[in-house]
């Protein structure tokens, strides 16, 4: 299988990630507990392009989403789909990147990035076939924005020998 590795990050790139993961449910026939509830096979032909299947028929999104600050985290697990997320895939900070792009670049973001390099790969490593990298971020603000190209740059530094395609949503 093909998969996809999908990251979302800052307020921006999570909350329009909430709202990518609720459509891709719907498309695939999966509830908000991550159970398969379609009424096709066609649902679940290509659903390991974004889902890991766990224990007991559960899908999990193959998602990483960070942030410098805790407030949208809680606001995704709080949501309607928060809970098919795994919990270690949750990396985030205390103090925020106040729209400053080089704070979420070269410090609060830096502090942080080794966290979320670690849950990238966990999951890229649990990948048959990775295909890419679907990044979701703004390019305003400070986390979305300075974050969000450190980790581009970092992912990239890691995979320069290979030809790994990139879909980035802004």
């Amino acid at each position: 299988m093909r998969e996809i590795l999908h990251v979302q990050g800052g307020q921006c790139g999570n909350q329009i990630g909430a709202k990518f993961w609720e459509v891709v449910c719907a498309e695939h026939g999966i509830d908000s507990t991550g159970r398969y509830q379609g009424d096709t096979e066609l649902q679940l032909e290509r659903v390991n392009v974004y889902y890991n299947e766990a224990s007991c028929g559960r899908f999990v999104p193959r998602a990483v989403l960070m942030d410098l600050e805790p407030g949208t985290m809680d606001s995704v697990r709080s949501g309607p789909y928060g809970q098919i997320f795994r919990p270690d895939n949750f990396v985030f900070g205390q103090s925020g990147a106040g729209n400053n792009w080089a704070k979420g670049h070269y410090t609060e973001g830096a502090e942080l990035i080794d966290s979320v390099l670690d849950a990238v790969r966990k999951e890229a490593e649990n990948c048959d076939c990775l295909q890419g990298y679907q990044v979701c971020h703004s390019l305003g603000g400070g986390t979305g924005s300075g974050m969000g190209t450190l980790l581009i740059s970092k992912i990239r530094e890691e995979n320069q020998n290979s030809l790994t395609p990139w879909l980035t949503w802004l």
